[in-house]
């Protein structure tokens, strides 16, 4: 398939249906036509692809001009009317974000912008951006096909593996928040910062985020999580695979995250916690140093966490107080 953004200014790409087809799983043969991107139901064209999750939706969308109409499969036969343009699926709205990446390509041109500013022995994979105004610490290691956005700093000696955004103003490998204080005078001495940070495949983070190299060890970013803006993740954490961190959250030196767990917005995670594979923190939520929150589904909420039942029930009790 030809990549239209090589010779159109960063068009969309054109795909046949039946490369669409084969995006989204699905077996059953499909007409001929192309498709050239996502949109609304209400601003569908006959190239565009929506989708449908209920039967108000997909009357709005089958009533629309588009070219493809991706619905659960739980409508039935009669809902669907006979029309061809609607590929039953097993989840619509993710098919609709897979079909969204492939349409767009990569989004971006390789090379380092001249106003970057690249440290020594500074190593830049295939296909990657370095955007305005970037600055790379001595030995920075950065896998193929990054898009590194404007005014991010990457301290010395921080790796990162491919395919990883890091949106702009953000900071990895920063010195992190460690002190020794003398007992009697209450002097802080700076603890050794001197670890590094490891971000793996298939990593974003958000704008203004930072994330702390390891004090004696290293900082950990498992592959495929995604990290919102203004998150902060501190010293020598370990952050599991495909985990959601939303915005404000921050979490203290030496704690775990288990993959697949997801935070909400302003939680805030003490010291040497963990938190669960699978476990689900609410927005707000407050887990306390050393607490390990355990449970794959299991919302916790409040402060201190706990979970969601309790939390309501104690919320209860105070409204009847």
């Amino acid at each position: 398939m030809e990549d239209a953004a090589s010779g159109r200014g960063g068009d969309l790409l054109m795909a046949k249906l039946s490369e669409v087809a084969d995006w989204v799983g699905m077996s059953a043969p499909v007409e001929n036509g192309e498709v050239t991107h996502v949109s609304s139901i209400a601003q569908a064209t006959m190239d565009s692809v929506v989708f449908a999750v209920d039967s108000t939706s997909l009357a709005a969308a089958r009533s629309s001009k588009a070219g493809v109409i991706l619905a659960g499969k739980s409508f039935k036969t009669d809902d669907l009317g006979g029309d061809s343009r609607v590929w039953q699926v097993d989840d619509p709205r993710y098919a609709f974000a897979v079909v969204a990446k492939r349409l767009k390509g990569k989004g971006f041109e390789a090379g380092v912008h001249a106003s970057a500013v690249v440290g020594q022995g500074v190593e830049i994979g295939v296909g990657t951006s370095i955007g305005p105004g970037v600055v790379l610490g001595d030995g920075v290691r950065i896998g193929n096909d990054c898009n590194i956005l404007a005014r991010v700093t990457i301290y010395a000696g921080t790796v990162l593996g491919n395919r990883v955004v890091v949106q702009a103003g953000a900071v990895l490998g920063s010195t992190g928040f460690g002190y020794a204080r003398h007992a009697e005078t209450g002097e802080y001495v700076v603890f050794p910062q001197q670890g590094t940070l490891y971000i793996e495949d298939d990593v974003e983070v958000g704008a203004n985020s930072t994330i702390d190299r390891g004090a004696l060890g290293e900082t950990r970013i498992g592959q495929g999580t995604k990290i919102d803006n203004l998150v902060h993740i501190g010293h020598n954490c370990v952050i599991g695979k495909n985990v959601i961190i939303a915005a404000q959250t921050g979490i203290s030196g030496s704690s775990v995250v288990e993959d697949g767990a997801i935070l909400g917005g302003q939680v805030g995670i003490g010291e040497h916690a963990t938190v669960g594979a699978g476990v689900i923190l609410g927005g707000g939520a407050g887990v306390l140093s050393g607490k390990k929150m355990r449970g794959p589904g299991q919302v916790f909420w409040g402060r201190p966490a706990r979970p969601l039942k309790e939390y309501l029930r104690d919320l209860a009790r105070l409204r009847k107080g």
